[in-house]
């Protein structure tokens, strides 16, 4: 095959885009056809070797790229099908969600949380725990759900729970710990669950978004409704 017969189509896909913009200048400047100036350029590229050694070279450098490419998606889909595997508890581990609501911030906490046993067990949790802020709630909630796991003999536990607050100072190492990190105000929160975690074995704590916490949402926001009603009740008495 001459030169002349390779077609623009297969010149351009060889092309490196350095050799493109060079081919567009060279036709700007020459009234040249494009495709005529990207041969030019591409057979100046590959020298005595010849613009058909050239184009077979790349061609074959694009299908080695393709396939390094294809390896790392499929690479990639394996490494999350695996975490996925990991992540979704097996049939005997139990379950829990726990929310935790402060009604204002620093108000009235309200703890709701929710365990689930492998032979149908369901254990609901919805009650008042004195005043704090936010991620006090939260914590309450959080150990109220593990010391109602450790009295049903919970095994392999899973929780979920929306604060990454809470979750995430609780997932920190013993080293983060120790460098001073940590959130602040929480220690002996933080201190009370783990105590509880290690107690039980393998207990593992997910962030999980809002809307998927929402059993012990509801649960959290119960107990702050029969606050809510039991001081109306209060008030009303006074009169």
């Amino acid at each position: 095959m001459n030169d002349g017969d390779i077609g623009f189509e297969v010149l351009a896909t060889a092309a490196y885009k350095g050799e493109r913009v060079a081919a567009r200048r060279l036709a700007g400047r020459s009234q040249l056809p494009e495709s005529d100036a990207l041969l030019q350029v591409l057979t100046q590229a590959a020298g005595a070797q010849g613009l058909p050694h050239l184009l077979a070279e790349r061609s074959a450098l694009r299908q080695r790229d393709e396939q390094r490419r294809v390896a790392k998606i499929e690479e990639k889909a394996q490494q999350l099908a695996l975490r996925k595997q990991r992540m979704q508890p097996s049939a005997e581990s139990w379950r829990g969600w726990f929310d935790g609501s402060a009604h204002p911030n620093p108000g009235q906490i309200g703890i709701g949380a929710l365990l689930c046993g492998p032979a149908g067990e369901r254990i609901e949790i919805s009650r008042r725990s004195g005043h704090g802020n936010s991620g006090e709630a939260e914590y309450m909630a959080l150990t109220a759900l593990l010391e109602a796991a450790a009295q049903a003999g919970a095994q392999g536990l899973v929780v979920y729970g929306d604060s990454q607050v809470v979750v995430n100072d609780v997932n920190l190492s013993t080293q983060a710990i120790a460098a001073g990190g940590g959130a602040k105000g929480l220690e002996a929160h933080r201190a009370r669950v783990v105590e509880l975690m290690e107690s039980m074995g393998t207990v593992s704590l997910r962030w999980v978004p809002r809307h998927r916490n929402g059993d012990a949402d509801r649960l959290s926001q119960q107990a702050i409704d029969r606050t809510v009603c039991a001081d109306r009740l209060g008030a009303a008495s006074d009169f």
